[in-house]
């Protein structure tokens, strides 16, 4: 497999110098790289500037609606799970309208990658705060500055029990590829929390305001991924340095794990036969 297997005809609609142009490459090189071939993969796209990449990355893939592209991936998961599943989506769709399905989720640890463009903006709809916003910003929606407190997605996801919660950078598209890699092979639910800074609405959180603060866990060899309390600790840390890489990964259980019903062949490959049909049609009506 080569990046051309998962390139479309389309060519990308994104702002010049988006962030989203370092995801996608960096997609297309964990993909080859995992030997991966796009019939194989099927991914799903929330709605926001992360969901028109459903017309640039060539492999299977669900336009959900807003909010609801993680129940959509976990419900192909088990229908399927000899497919690679992976989830993308904005901040705003996956911490604001779909903030409950990302818990229950991470609660039941469906093998499935959970990737969200966070630029702490709805840009599509051209710029008003998301979950992510910083306390005070003004922004269309919020002239006067934003009055919440930021969500902090880290801490969330190793509170609910993630089993691999890691951030990336889209100015760091080797390493973003590595950790698209590892997420995608960890078996069970995993967030890659991706800052993918917003050149047309967002004028702070910028590639140099990263650069400037970023630190790699990846590159301290005295960090352990197993360890709970470091990772929730280093998930707290936000200012003149933010911390990015793996904060936490530990294997658990998955839901497909816990269910007698998809032992052996995947459902989508079972025969089905009208007397099945019949009897569950009659079961229902």
């Amino acid at each position: 497999m080569t990046e051309q297997d998962f390139t479309t005809s389309y060519k990308p609609t994104w702002c010049p110098g988006c962030g989203n142009f370092g995801i996608l490459i960096a997609m297309k090189k964990a993909l080859v790289e995992l030997n991966l071939k796009p019939e194989n993969v099927l991914i799903f796209y929330g709605i926001g500037c992360s969901g028109n990449g459903v017309n640039f990355l060539k492999t299977y893939a669900w336009h959900s609606l807003h909010g609801r592209a993680v129940p959509s991936a976990v419900g192909a998961k088990l229908a399927n799970k000899d497919l690679t599943v992976i989830v993308m989506a904005g901040d705003g769709d996956g911490y604001g309208e779909g903030l409950n399905h990302f818990i229950q989720a991470i609660r039941g640890n469906t093998n499935i990658t959970y990737v969200v463009h966070d630029n702490q903006r709805y840009s599509l709809t051209t710029g008003q705060a998301a979950p992510t916003t910083s306390k005070g910003t003004p922004t269309k929606s919020t002239p006067n500055g934003l009055i919440e407190e930021p969500l902090n997605p880290m801490a969330l996801a190793l509170s609910a029990g993630c089993t691999f919660v890691s951030r990336g950078f889209s100015g760091k598209a080797d390493h973003l590829k590595d950790l698209f890699k590892a997420a995608i092979s960890h078996q069970g639910f995993s967030l890659v929390d991706v800052f993918q800074p917003c050149v047309t609405f967002n004028n702070v959180n910028t590639f140099p305001w990263y650069l400037d603060r970023l630190y790699n866990l990846d590159e301290d060899k005295t960090y352990r991924h197993d360890n709970f309390e470091a990772a929730y600790k280093q998930s707290l840390i936000w200012g003149k340095k933010i911390p990015y890489g793996i904060f936490y990964q530990k294997p658990r259980d998955t839901y497909e794990d816990n269910l007698p019903q998809l032992k052996g062949l995947a459902l989508a490959r079972r025969q089905l036969t009208a007397r099945n049909i019949n009897k569950l049609l009659k079961e229902f009506s």
